[in-house]
């Protein structure tokens, strides 16, 4: 199959986009990387009347230090964070991740805006991001709104973009240089979306700490237990109430899944130790 007749628009402003999502006839569809979209609209899954491209407006494409974080324009692509060209909030967490993304075509043209808008449970930014508590900022052209990642995602592919709306940067608060973090996922294979994710961080500097258990068919979660003891107790007192969380949490997936889960979390926890040691 390919793609229904569609108008393309290069904008080179932001007002520009907005004024294309505003228009009151047809499916207006913003795209970037078209890493997700591509394959939709070859399918015909997805069948707009206008695609509105993102990637040549540079206040999309530019980071800015507010400080105590670092916001991202929402079209930066993976390979950028991949290349350390632009700074790590993250202390390194973000270029690693960034560097896992499915293979290097795909994140030289993909972005971290149109993975979290696009809300694949199993994608790793949505994942990475809740980690590091980051924000979303999003605007309709008119005024700006900042949602936590926390709750952007309602479901699997559902946030809560309106219309009209646009995802335009990710603010990201700066850990510590003491921040240690651990990241694993599970794969079939290279290169595919992820069956299980674990990813942790500790700032004990910032008294902050976090263990997320991600690719779970909906939106990730935050093992809040866990993460208040691994604050205070460390590892070994973290890794089963975790897993425990995750039983807890998650009793109503299948057994192999909920195993793969524990393993991926466990494998984390088990990285940052090593880390920390």
């Amino acid at each position: 199959m390919k793609p229904v007749a569609y108008e393309y628009l290069r904008a080179a402003e932001l007002a520009e986009i907005y004024t294309a999502l505003h228009q009151d006839e047809g499916d207006i569809r913003p795209v970037s990387g078209a890493q997700s979209l591509g394959p939709m609209l070859n399918l015909r899954l997805s069948r707009p009347s206008l695609l509105v491209d993102l990637r040549h407006v540079p206040a999309l494409r530019a980071v800015q230090d507010h400080g105590d974080a670092y916001s991202y324009g929402a079209a930066i692509t993976h390979a950028t964070f991949e290349d350390g060209l632009v700074p790590d909030a993250g202390n390194g967490l973000m270029r690693h991740v960034a560097g896992g993304i499915a293979y290097r075509p795909v994140r030289n043209r993909g972005t971290i805006g149109g993975s979290v808008a696009h809300a694949d449970p199993a994608a790793d930014w949505i994942s990475t991001l809740l980690c590091l508590d980051a924000r979303l900022q999003i605007g309709n052209g008119k005024t700006q709104r900042l949602l936590p990642v926390d709750g952007f995602m309602l479901g699997g592919f559902t946030t809560q973009l309106e219309a009209g709306e646009l995802l335009e940067r990710i603010v990201v608060p700066k850990v510590s240089a003491q921040a240690r973090w651990s990241y694993h996922k599970i794969c079939r294979k290279t290169g595919e979306f992820a069956k299980a994710i674990g990813a942790v961080m500790l700032d004990a500097g910032r008294g902050y700490a976090r263990i997320v258990c991600g690719a779970i068919e909906t939106t990730p979660i935050v093992l809040e237990e866990a993460s208040a003891l691994l604050l205070k107790q460390g590892v070994a007192a973290a890794l089963p109430a975790a897993l425990a969380e995750i039983d807890q949490r998650l009793a109503a997936r299948p057994e192999l899944a909920r195993q793969m889960y524990r393993t991926a979390v466990k494998r984390a926890l088990a990285g940052l130790e090593g880390k920390l040691a």
